[in-house]
């Protein structure tokens, strides 16, 4: 069968202070990382061990790439045939050569850039550095009104080829003239300025996609916090099957992208874990999208 895993270990530091953040600046003390550490590398362990076909993408609270386990079981993963995609979500403000050791046809990088908590051009930076080893990537922003200007030069700077995506900030109310403007760098940013209605609706989660923590414990996803079983013992297998949404509305990519209602498979073609559009999205980001109704 074909499964993607969402893993979240307990690794909660991280070396930004964003303001939106609850995790800023959070210290976690040397046994916490010695855990998270036995914790990603039994689940590596687990997932060389599988005949399923895989995906994986790492949710970190805090900032993996910064430690060199993460950096290790992207490139295990990477290389095992089984796998099909490997990505992390990672704010890029770690050295990236060790990429060339990666399988970087199945690794890849959904990157987000802070304003204010590193220099634009050492993140722009980083961005070459990983087009210059051939590395799959994303970036995006939060769409706060005070980074508009950044994402406007972000949009400049990169290659046509990369996707900018835009993420409506927490508890933020969007005016149409605003959304008019994330719009204009993000074709998308309609999936992601309302939450989307989801009671009953059908999703992938619980079916075929997973989420992960650190003791194995599985859940459809990880907004829902029933759990199907454990993933080292194999009894989540058993709950696998479609089911709809339990919750009224779902409104962080990482979930509704799975929603069967939303045309977001289609979208994301080939690059969902790393969220990245099919090029015919980044050509003409209208063809046949539906219109996004108000949340």
């Amino acid at each position: 069968m074909d499964l993607t895993l969402l893993y979240r270990g307990p690794l909660a530091s991280c070396d930004y202070d964003c303001p939106y953040c609850p995790f800023a600046k959070r210290r976690d003390t040397p046994e916490q990382l010695r855990a998270d550490r036995a914790a990603l590398e039994r689940f590596t362990a687990w997932a060389a061990a599988q005949d399923d076909s895989l995906a994986v993408l790492f949710t970190p609270w805090g900032e993996g790439l910064t430690r060199s386990w993460y950096r290790d079981a992207i490139v295990r993963l990477s290389r095992m045939p089984h796998v099909r995609r490997v990505a992390i979500q990672t704010n890029l403000s770690g050295r990236t050569a060790w990429l060339a050791e990666a399988d970087r046809a199945k690794a890849a990088l959904w990157c987000t850039f802070h304003p204010g908590q590193t220099p634009y051009h050492r993140f722009l930076a980083r961005t070459r550095e990983l087009d210059a080893l051939g590395v799959r990537f994303s970036v995006g922003i939060v769409g706060l009104p005070e980074h508009l200007a950044d994402a406007r030069r972000l949009r400049a700077d990169l290659p046509e080829r990369h996707y900018l995506w835009v993420n409506a900030a927490e508890g933020h109310t969007y005016t149409d003239a605003e959304a008019d403007r994330w719009t204009a760098l993000d074709p998308l940013f309609p999936f992601s300025r309302h939450p989307h209605p989801s009671a009953g609706l059908p999703c992938r989660t619980g079916e075929s996609v997973v989420s992960v923590d650190g003791d194995g414990t599985v859940r459809r996803c990880h907004f829902v916090r029933d759990t199907l079983g454990n993933l080292y013992d194999g009894s989540f297998r058993a709950a696998l099957t479609p089911r709809p949404c339990p919750l009224a509305t779902c409104d962080c990519h990482i979930g509704y992208v799975h929603l069967e209602s939303l045309p977001l498979y289609d979208v994301f073609a080939g690059g969902i874990l790393e969220r990245i559009p099919t090029p015919l999205a980044l050509r003409d980001p209208g063809h046949r999208l539906p219109v996004v109704p108000a949340g």
